[in-house]
C-alpha cells in the first residue's frame, strides 16, 4: 500500500519572540484526508503553530510543507486551497451576514454560495442579521461557514468549539466529517474538549512546553499505550523499548501510563487500556511536573472511579464516556 501524501509536514519548526521560544523543534507529518486533533495546555504553542501553517506568521526556524508547497512561496492558487479560522473569529461586526458572504465570494475563486446559504439556513441564522447582533456561538458558525464555503483542501481551525453549546459542537463535528467525505479535505483543529475530538478525529498531535510530544494515528496511539496499576516502590517488568510517560504514587499504589508495542505481562501489575483523555493528560503531566497535591488528587480520583466499579472491558479502548477533563 502506498503512503498517502502529506497535507502538512514540518521539520525543526520554531517561532521565537525576543528571547522566548513559543514553539521549538516541531516536526510531524499529517497525511491527507485526516481529521487531526491538536491538543495541549494554554501557552503550549497551538495557535502559534496554526498561524505559521496558515502563512500568517513567519517561522524563526525550520521548514513547512503544505499540500506539497511551502507557505513561504504561497501563491493565490495555494492560498485558495487552505482555510483558516482564528480563535478570535475576525468578522466585520457592522456587516450583515449576507454581506459577509458576498465578501467571501469576491475573494475566493473556489467559493460555493449554495453551500454557505444551506449551512446558515440549517442553523437558522438570518442573512439580514448584523454580525454584531449575533450571539458568540452564531458568530462562530458564520466564521466556520466562511471557511467551508471556499472548499479548502486543508482546513486549519483554532478552538472552533470554544463558543458552542453541546448541540452545536455535535453539529460541527458532523459537518467536519461530511467535509472530509465530500471534498477529501484534511482538517487540523485545536481544542481543549478532548471528549468531543475523540469522536471524530483519527490523528492526534500532543503539544506541550512548546514542543511536539506525540503525533500519530489515533488507533496507533490507543493501541500503543497502557495504564499500569501496582504496588509502590517496585517497578513492573516491561519489554525492551517501553517508555514510562508518567508515573504517580499515592500511598502503597503506583499508577503509570506506559508507551509500549509489546504487551506488559507482569502479574503483579494490573494492565488497563487507557482512554485518549488519560493518555493526553499523562503527556501533559509529564511536562508540567505537578506538585504533591496534584499527584494526590490524581490518585484519589483513580481510586474513586475504581470504587464505583467502572472497570473497563477488554478491547474497550475508546472509553470516552467518562467525565471530560479540560486540558487547560
Amino acid at each position: 500500500m502506498s503512503t498517502p501524501r502529506a497535507a502538512v509536514q514540518t521539520s525543526g519548526l520554531g517561532k521565537r519572540y525576543g528571547r522566548t521560544w513559543a514553539l521549538q523543534d516541531c516536526s510531524f507529518r499529517l497525511p491527507e484526508g485526516r481529521v487531526a486533533a491538536l491538543v495541549g495546555p494554554n501557552g503550549a504553542g497551538k495557535s502559534t503553530l496554526l498561524r505559521m501553517l496558515a502563512g500568517i506568521s513567519t517561522p524563526s526556524a525550520g521548514e513547512i510543507s503544505l499540500l506539497g508547497r511551502s507557505p513561504g512561496t504561497q501563491s493565490a492558487e495555494i492560498l485558495a486551497r487552505i482555510g483558516y479560522l482564528d480563535q478570535d473569529r475576525p468578522l466585520y461586526q457592522g456587516f450583515r451576514v449576507s454581506e459577509m458572504l458576498r465578501f467571501g465570494r469576491e475573494l475566493n475563486p473556489r467559493w460555493v454560495e449554495a453551500r454557505a446559504r444551506r449551512h446558515l439556513d440549517e442553523l437558522a441564522i438570518p442573512l439580514e442579521s448584523r454580525i454584531g447582533k449575533l450571539s458568540g456561538g452564531q458568530q462562530a458558525q458564520v466564521a466556520l461557514t466562511m471557511c467551508l464555503a471556499k472548499r479548502p483542501e486543508l482546513l486549519l481551525l483554532d478552538e472552533p468549539v470554544a463558543a458552542l453549546d453541546p448541540l452545536a459542537r455535535d453539529d460541527l463535528m458532523h459537518i467536519l466529517l461530511q467535509t472530509v467525505v465530500d471534498d477529501g479535505a484534511t482538517v487540523l483543529l485545536s481544542s481543549h474538549a478532548i471528549a468531543d475530538l475523540a469522536t471524530v478525529c483519527d490523528f492526534v498531535i500532543i503539544l506541550s512546553a512548546s514542543r511536539i510530544q506525540l503525533a500519530d494515528e489515533l488507533d496507533t496511539v490507543l493501541a500503543g499505550h497502557r495504564m499500569l496499576v501496582g504496588p509502590a516502590g517496585t517497578g513492573p517488568v516491561m519489554p525492551a523499548g517501553a517508555t514510562v510517560v508518567s508515573s504517580v504514587t499515592t500511598g502503597r499504589q503506583s499508577t503509570m501510563i506506559v508507551r509500549s508495542e509489546p504487551p506488559v505481562t507482569d502479574p503483579a501489575w494490573q494492565v488497563i487500556e487507557p482512554s485518549l483523555n488519560e493518555i493526553v493528560i499523562a503527556y501533559l503531566r509529564a511536562r508540567s511536573r505537578p506538585g504533591p497535591r496534584a499527584r494526590e488528587r490524581f490518585g484519589r480520583d483513580r481510586r474513586l472511579r475504581d470504587r464505583r466499579g467502572r472497570d473497563r472491558r477488554p478491547g474497550d479502548r475508546r472509553d470516552f464516556d467518562e467525565p471530560e477533563v479540560g486540558v487547560r
